[in-house]
């Protein structure tokens, strides 16, 4: 059976993973035209690469489809509930950093803190009738985060893309959204609460507890080859 690691299908996590394991001498590449989604693994027999999107590893991982994937910490994080039991974290990968932060309006000059939230969304709920609306896709880490910091008057609203655009837009009145440098947040006149990280987020090597790994004998070579040691239960 050949060894499936799923890799991100584009963009700048799919060319540092390659860059990562190229520089452990297993070469990945494109094989074919962009649009084709395929590839080709060097350096080790018995390894398919499968191109998805980072948002879809997760899912494959945990349904044992693909043995080993690529992937943010946070999307595991967020899309896989009691996480721990189904993957196992292979190796941290020293890139695609990203923090999952909480960001207000600048014009609110009295909230700098958590706590300062806490306050304004109590007076908020009283002010209009209903909860303040914080706009994310991050629905399970926001609620876990907000829970365990005891901030109760709050309503989580789904944003897939433009996060940073909903306060303007007033559909909502907070974010919360993965950023690495808040050029973006800046932009739209929104600053991030200094004493929240709700995570922070890189990529990571994901091996499956849901696939079958008995006949893989390319994991052991891929294994040797890079220096990482298998996890328990696989």
């Amino acid at each position: 059976m050949n060894l499936k690691i799923g890799v991100p299908s584009k963009g700048r996590l799919m060319d540092k993973t390659f860059e990562w394991f190229g520089a452990r001498g297993v070469n990945m590449g494109l094989a074919g035209a962009d649009r084709e989604y395929s590839g080709a693994v060097e350096g080790i027999d018995g390894v398919e690469l499968v191109l998805l999107s980072a948002g879809e590893i997760p899912r494959e991982l945990a349904a044992g489809r693909i043995h080993l994937g690529v992937t943010g910490s946070d999307l595991v994080r967020e899309k896989l509930a009691d996480w721990e039991t189904q993957v196992a974290e292979l190796a941290l990968l020293g890139f695609g950093f990203a923090d999952l932060i909480l960001a207000v309006p600048t014009a609110w000059v009295d909230v700098e803190t958590l706590d300062d939230l806490d306050a304004a969304a109590a007076v908020f709920r009283a002010r209009h009738g209903f909860r303040m609306r914080i706009a994310t896709k991050y629905h399970r880490l926001v609620r876990d985060y907000l829970r365990e910091a005891g901030v109760a008057d709050y309503q989580l609203v789904d944003s897939q893309g433009a996060t940073e655009g909903t306060v303007r837009n007033l559909t909502a009145e907070a974010i919360a959204d993965i950023t690495s440098t808040g050029a973006t947040l800046r932009a739209n006149h929104l600053k991030v609460l200094p004493d929240v990280v709700i995570h922070k987020s890189q990529a990571v090597l994901f091996a499956s507890r849901a696939a079958d790994w008995s006949g893989v004998a390319a994991f052991d070579a891929l294994l040797s080859r890079t220096g990482l040691v298998r996890p328990d239960g696989i």
